[in-house]
């Protein structure tokens, strides 16, 4: 399994926050059926370790990743959850000699074409383009693609259902990270059916 078949599995990531440990299974599978096969659980809540083992359990088809990784405790939970990618906002030279040793796809964060340059040089083809509006968007991946065509992005960080699809029509974006499904009303109201169809919009875009 590599990180290129994970981001390919599905047009959107979602990324997730699990403030109820009991919100994690239904939404998994909402999700799942909705279309979106890979699903990052940010490390940013106590539960959120617990949720990545309870969502693999519970739905094995789906690539149960972890995101906000950030520093060696961070990994080391990703990898006792049995996570099966780990996604990070930005790159740390601690964060970067883990994933090397370690078996686990990893996407590390890039905003920039120096970051991008130095992941690709170590080895990373594969990079989170974050935070994709604030860092510039569709125009800026356009001009890093000029000059550094071997490197592939999953921008994230406010994008919108109405603006996924000029990411994703860019021939350095394999796929783009997105909570504009995870809707905090809907998941409150265990409003699964809702959360279901929103998914499935988003699987459809492209």
């Amino acid at each position: 399994m590599s990180i290129k078949e994970i981001l390919s599995a599905a047009p959107v990531v979602p990324v997730i926050v699990i403030d109820d440990l009991e919100d994690a299974v239904p939404l998994a599978q909402a999700l799942y059926r909705g279309g979106l096969r890979a699903l990052e659980v940010t490390l940013r809540t106590p539960v959120a370790a617990q949720a990545v083992k309870a969502m693999k359990e519970a739905v094995p088809e789906a690539y149960v990743g972890t995101g906000t990784v950030v520093d060696k405790a961070s990994f080391d939970a990703s990898v006792e959850a049995g996570a099966d990618f780990m996604v990070s906002p930005g790159v740390s030279s601690e964060l970067l000699a883990l994933a090397k040793e370690s078996d686990i796809p990893f996407l590390p964060g890039a905003a920039t074409p120096s970051e991008a340059m130095e992941l690709a040089a170590q080895g990373f083809k594969f990079l989170k383009f974050f935070p994709a509006e604030a860092a510039g968007g569709t125009a800026m991946l356009k001009s890093i693609g000029g000059p550094l065509p071997q490197v592939t992005f999953c921008p994230t960080g406010g994008i919108s259902l109405a603006t996924a699809p000029n990411y994703l029509a860019l021939s350095n974006v394999i796929c783009v990270g997105g909570t504009w499904m995870l809707d905090k009303t809907l998941i409150a109201n265990k409003d699964w059916q809702a959360i279901e169809a929103l998914a499935r919009q988003a699987s459809e875009v492209n």
